[in-house]
């Protein structure tokens, strides 16, 4: 099976920035609810560059998670459209289903507004697990995604919480464990929907900088939605959605 993860650039090389990472090319999608079609997206376009922090505003229902759902090949365009959604010019749509499966572990992290951690599990373990997800097929062994684990959890100020459970944390703390999960495996392109919705200004405004201090050491790809224009605003580019379309 065809390894999809490209190597990552030194902490000090600078990102090819030409370089189109996600092309997205008059994206539809419509959902049935019941006898009902509900379109989300009606022929949305926009190309992402590697080192690039894109943010997608709108309002709710505007198509903003669909649109990230879609880039991360958690769920399927609708059939008829010619290559969509393509990474590193490469069309999800000619990837089978292990290939998809190694797009999600390896060259795409998410992070989502309700953290989604597991319950019964530490924080280390919680971060780990992603890691050896990727494990399964050739990636870390145990003790290498309990070492990147800590390593990251420390960067996020979270090495005294790594046997705490997600009901012990705070809404941030749980918010900056769930980044590190996303980060784990080094993804090409982090997607985020909606990261601070859920939190304060003041502990949303830590997790921004905490996004902005993986970017400056990675040149991270960042992909994020929001409805809120002052977290847009930490973005390179912001790109506005309205009923399906793409406004600004």
């Amino acid at each position: 099976m065809t390894q999809l993860k490209s190597p990552q650039p030194s902490p000090s090389a600078a990102p090819g920035k030409n370089e189109v990472i996600i092309s997205v090319a008059e994206l539809h999608k419509t959902y049935r609810l019941g006898r009902v079609s509900v379109p989300v997206l009606r022929g949305v376009s926009l190309t992402v560059r590697t080192g690039e922090w894109l943010a997608i505003r709108g309002a709710s229902g505007s198509g903003k998670s669909t649109l990230l759902h879609l880039i991360g090949g958690l769920d399927r365009p609708d059939r008829g459209e010619s290559e969509p959604v393509s990474f590193k010019g490469r069309p999800l749509s000619q990837m089978s289903a292990g290939q998809l499966d190694q797009y999600r572990a390896n060259n795409v992290g998410f992070v989502f507004q309700f953290y989604h951690l597991l319950p019964e599990l530490t924080v280390l373990q919680n971060v780990t697990v992603a890691a050896m997800v990727r494990g399964g097929i050739g990636g870390y062994s145990s003790k290498d995604a309990a070492d990147r684990a800590k390593e990251l959890l420390e960067s996020f100020g979270l090495s005294h919480r790594l046997k705490h459970r997600p009901a012990e944390l705070s809404g941030g703390e749980r918010q900056r464990v769930a980044t590190a999960r996303a980060l784990i495996n080094q993804p090409d392109v982090l997607l985020a929907d909606e990261p601070t919705g859920n939190l304060d200004r003041a502990t949303g405004d830590k997790i921004l900088d905490a996004l902005q201090t993986v970017r400056s050491r990675r040149g991270q790809t960042m992909i994020m939605v929001t409805h809120d224009a002052d977290v847009a605003s930490r973005a390179d580019r912001v790109v506005g959605l309205e009923d399906g379309r793409v406004v600004a």
